[in-house]
């Protein structure tokens, strides 16, 4: 019996599925993913993703398709205000799960520049705000950025909560976003070894707060990837492998984890089911 498994964030929108998405979707289904996150991260790509979470919803035999648009911090340069107008009339047109992925990204070293970073927080804020108007959770995408991202949704009293999605920070971290309501979204990751972070963090917050996800095309699990130097594509057919890997760590079995992380999930993006 496959058990119902929700991925939290997706980008199957993406021209790496346009070949072969429903053959995709109906394996998914097939290994037990009954539900689906289509992710937004940019303007020009809204239309695609509607487009696509349309022709999921009228497919046979697939996982149900959520659809939560955002603008992504890593893209930071290619926003404009009036991508936030864009972005509020999606929310007023569409019945969307969630506003995301938002958050902080200084990976890299422009964006740690001070105005770059402003730029960022803008935005970030400006979309807390809508999710807050139109009573969304958010999906959160921070990379060393924690402490801020975390002193942002306080200073915005944000209330919703949402997922903090392939989480990397540490348990402190962890717990604060819990705390403000946030499940911790793991991906592919549990299933290296040497996350040994990640290990710990899963192990400190308890399953209660956890939800797993593929963040395909990305964050493919160790098993599933069939070259060292390029990158293996990831695709929801994968999850069973992240509930593998987290059940693994957490010494449990996949039967009741998946039973919770299902639970989890709907709390998460306020569904019911």
């Amino acid at each position: 019996m496959s058990l119902p498994l929700f991925d939290t964030h997706t980008h199957f929108d993406v021209a790496d599925f346009d070949l072969d998405r429903q053959q995709l979707a109906e394996q998914a289904k097939r290994v037990g993913v009954d539900a689906l996150v289509l992710i937004g991260f940019l303007e020009s790509r809204f239309d695609a993703l509607i487009q696509i979470h349309q022709q999921l919803t009228n497919w046979d035999n697939v996982p149900s398709s959520y659809l939560a648009p955002g603008l992504h911090p890593f893209y930071i340069e290619q926003h404009q205000t009036e991508h936030l107008q864009r972005l509020e009339q999606i929310l007023q047109q569409h019945d969307c799960v969630a506003v995301g992925e938002i958050g902080l990204d200084t990976f890299l070293k422009q964006h740690k520049q001070p105005e770059l970073f402003a730029k960022q927080q803008y935005y970030f804020i400006e979309q807390l705000a809508l999710a807050t108007q139109y009573q969304k959770p958010v999906l959160l995408h921070i990379r060393k950025a924690h402490a801020e991202t975390i002193a942002i949704l306080k200073a915005q009293k944000f209330k919703l909560g949402g997922i903090a999605h392939a989480f990397s920070g540490g348990v402190e971290e962890a717990k604060a976003l819990i705390k403000l309501g946030f499940k911790i979204g793991v991906t592919g990751q549990i299933t290296n070894p040497n996350a040994k972070k990640l290990h710990q963090v899963v192990q400190a917050i308890g399953t209660e707060h956890l939800v797993i996800e593929t963040d395909c095309p990305d964050m493919t699990p160790l098993c599933c990837q069939t070259s060292t130097e390029h990158r293996t594509r990831n695709t929801p057919v994968n999850l069973p492998y992240v509930l593998e890997g987290l059940a693994q760590t957490l010494g449990q079995s996949t039967q009741s984890l998946a039973t919770q992380l299902w639970q989890n999930s709907l709390a998460a993006l306020h569904l019911k089911f």
